[in-house]
């Protein structure tokens, strides 16, 4: 296997699991500020698990080989993170999910100018389906929103992009240990602004600790991983499948059939990915003929 193929699966492992996000989030009744707020502290607990159970008694060195660079990608996973959660609490959760899909471009540009990384023409086309696929998606519940919650939904898209891009700076070095520490900031931050922690009831528990201390912290392992493998963008690119698969399982399981547009915006997004597979794989066997 080599490392394109590494990078995708794992990426692509990653969305799966973190894929039920969208429909937890809907069982969890609680204030935004508090599932905000909870998600970063079992994310630290979740996270720094992994660290442990990956290096054991050397976990600590997997913190520190981070360095600097570790630690900008922590506070742009933050801010990604009350980014995504914040601006849907000010804006439409379709206004989010489309300026969110503008990641991808963020982060190909990101990778050009400041890594000086090119992506094939298939990638870049790639990524234009899927901002259309995604936006058709959306397309019921996007509206003008408000000027706070569209900024917040930018500034996710900018982390999210600027956290993998930051990640891909330094080859060979595993940047997925310092998500524990982003929790850290999440909670901190958090907390600063409500003032307060309040107690989930049993089930609302048991749905946090489900998604914020098992599924995110696995996936995004993984897809952190992601840029050892593959440039930024298309790590960002293969993360806008949660969106269709996010939908399908709120649909499967909340009985929320999304419109003729929705199914539609799925259909491209799925065909612009096989797509892109398929001439990423064709390269792949072209390469060693032209040699």
């Amino acid at each position: 296997m080599d490392a394109r193929q590494k990078g995708f699966l794992l990426t692509a492992l990653g969305v799966l699991i973190i894929s039920p996000d969208a429909l937890l989030l809907r069982l969890i009744d609680i204030p935004p500020e508090q599932l905000v707020l909870w998600r970063g502290l079992l994310n630290i607990i979740g996270f720094w698990l992994i660290v442990v159970a990956r290096y054991r008694r050397h976990w600590f060195r997997a913190y520190l080989a981070c360095g600097k660079t570790g630690l900008g990608c922590a506070l742009l996973f933050t801010f990604s993170t009350l980014g995504f959660v914040l601006g849907n609490h000010f804006t439409k959760a379709g206004n989010v999910l489309v300026i969110l899909a503008s990641s991808p471009l963020i982060a190909a540009l990101l990778s050009r100018v400041f890594l000086g990384e090119r992506l094939p023409l298939h990638t870049w086309l790639a990524i234009i389906a899927c901002l259309f696929g995604i936006s058709l998606i959306v397309l019921d519940d996007a509206g003008s929103g408000s000027t706070t919650g569209n900024l917040l939904a930018l500034m996710a898209a900018v982390g999210l992009a600027g956290n993998l891009t930051l990640a891909r700076s330094k080859p060979g070095t595993d940047m997925s240990p310092m998500l524990a520490l982003s929790g850290l900031f999440t909670f901190l931050l958090t907390f600063a602004w409500s003032g307060r922690v309040m107690l989930p009831g049993a089930v609302d528990m048991g749905w946090l600790i489900l998604l914020c201390l098992i599924l995110l912290p696995i996936g995004f392992t993984l897809i952190q991983r992601g840029p050892l493998y593959l440039p930024s963008a298309e790590v960002s690119l293969l993360m806008l499948l949660e969106t269709v698969l996010g939908t399908l399982l709120v649909w499967l399981f909340l009985s929320e059939r999304p419109g003729n547009l929705g199914l539609l915006g799925g259909a491209i997004v799925l065909l612009a990915m096989l797509a892109k597979i398929i001439l990423d794989r064709r390269s792949l066997n072209a390469a060693p003929a032209r040699a």
